[in-house]
């Protein structure tokens, strides 16, 4: 089964970049850094998700993260399926951080369950096409609305939405253009997608 390992992030400052990252979510994310001064504007066109065990995480890390130099995009809150918010670092990457317990279980942890990358895509069904014919297993569908893919423990989980709704879920326009400024890595190989989104083995 093929999966994501690592994602490297397209950004000015990779030093600036790598520092914010460290402060925030410590050294256990399986993110890279690359130097890029590709144009870039608007949504670009993915988050990333991090999966955390309880509100209090939840709230430290933005807490954090907003003391780091990021921007509030959607506050905390509770929702019908745990508590989230989201925030765009420094860099312009749009995060998630979210967890499905709605309760305190125990003092405020660092720890981070799970990332996600989830793509805004044009066409759900067309890109989970072509994502099964790269050697992925489809974990969840439903119709053209939303794709997720199996994923071995400790690797990144792929999920696809539209480009539409991932923007809304993200609380920013959908609009955006130019580069994607994130590269997938994986042992899938070396492929473009069908919305410009860059995979490196």
């Amino acid at each position: 089964m093929n999966s994501i390992d690592t994602l490297t992030l397209e950004v000015a400052d990779p030093q600036a970049a790598q520092n914010f990252y460290k402060t925030v979510f410590g050294d256990n994310l399986p993110i890279r850094f690359r130097a890029s001064e590709a144009p870039t504007s608007g949504f670009r066109g993915f988050t990333i998700s991090l999966v955390v065990s309880q509100p209090s995480t939840v709230s430290t890390l933005m807490d954090d993260a907003v003391e780091a130099g990021a921007t509030v995009l959607k506050p905390a809150a509770k929702s019908f399926w745990g508590v989230g918010g989201v925030i765009q670092a420094p860099d312009g990457t749009i995060w998630k951080i979210a967890t499905s317990a709605k309760k305190d279980t125990g003092p405020a942890t660092r720890d981070i369950d799970e990332v996600v990358l989830l793509l805004g895509v044009d066409d759900v069904k067309a890109t989970k096409r072509f994502y099964v014919d790269h050697g992925l297993e489809v974990a969840k569908s439903f119709g053209g609305k939303y794709a997720e893919f199996a994923s071995p423990a400790g690797s990144i989980k792929l999920a696809l939405y539209s480009r539409k709704f991932a923007a809304k879920d993200a609380g920013v326009p959908p609009e955006g253009s130019g580069s994607h400024r994130v590269v997938i890595g994986s042992a899938a190989g070396s492929f473009t997608d069908p919305d410009g989104f860059v995979w490196e083995s």
